[in-house]
């Protein structure tokens, strides 16, 4: 039980993680203008996630699997923000998958060699991932007509968190569901670790 709990644990707090590097890449209003700090932060957090979780395991396809329960996660918060007024075009999905398979297909191919799956799945993402988010973005309707019809909400003060300057939340559902969901994930791993002993 607690083997998988942590599973769990490592998928939600990776996931955090890697949306939360470069947050505001989701909202169509900053998508082409941070193109290069979007493609650099989810290209290195994809695979340092995806990495860690892919050894953890030891099974080719691990990577894939990570880049969908990221894919799920942030296709809710899109669904969030629709149900809440805006269109379908206010957040943009990455596009993690196809990178990840590449990432999957070096570490298989080169016989579970991890320092291989390093430097040659890193690479393959590294070139893939901005070229399938190029092609997600010329999909958005109008980028500056979505910045300037639907502005971003703002916290009222009460309610604005008190946070570090680096990896801020932008009142995104996503990281704020990963956030809770890590958090509840702890104590409910070491209830199940205790159950398991008796």
């Amino acid at each position: 039980t607690t083997h998988y709990l942590f599973i769990v644990v490592v998928a939600v707090n990776s996931t955090l993680l890697t949306i939360n590097a470069g947050d505001y890449i989701f909202y169509t209003d900053w998508a082409w203008t941070s193109f290069v700090v979007f493609s650099i932060s989810q290209s290195t957090m994809l695979v340092v996630g995806a990495i860690y979780y892919m050894l953890f395991t030891g099974v080719p396809g691990t990577a894939t699997y990570y880049a969908t329960i990221m894919t799920i996660y942030t296709w809710v918060a899109k669904g969030a923000w629709f149900g809440l007024g805006y269109p379908m075009d206010f957040i943009l999905v990455p596009v993690w998958i196809p990178s990840a398979m590449l990432l999957d297909l070096s570490y298989w191919a080169t016989r579970r060699n991890k320092h291989a799956a390093i430097i040659i799945g890193g690479t393959l993402v590294g070139l893939s991932l901005p070229i399938f988010n190029m092609i997600n973005l010329l999909l958005v309707r109008d980028p500056l007509e979505m910045a300037f019809k639907y502005p971003r909400p703002t916290l009222p003060p009460y309610m604005t968190p008190i946070e570090p300057q680096v990896g801020k939340f932008y009142n995104s559902p996503v990281a704020l569901g990963s956030g809770a969901g890590a958090v509840l994930s702890v104590p409910i791993a070491a209830l199940g670790a205790k159950l398991n002993t008796w």
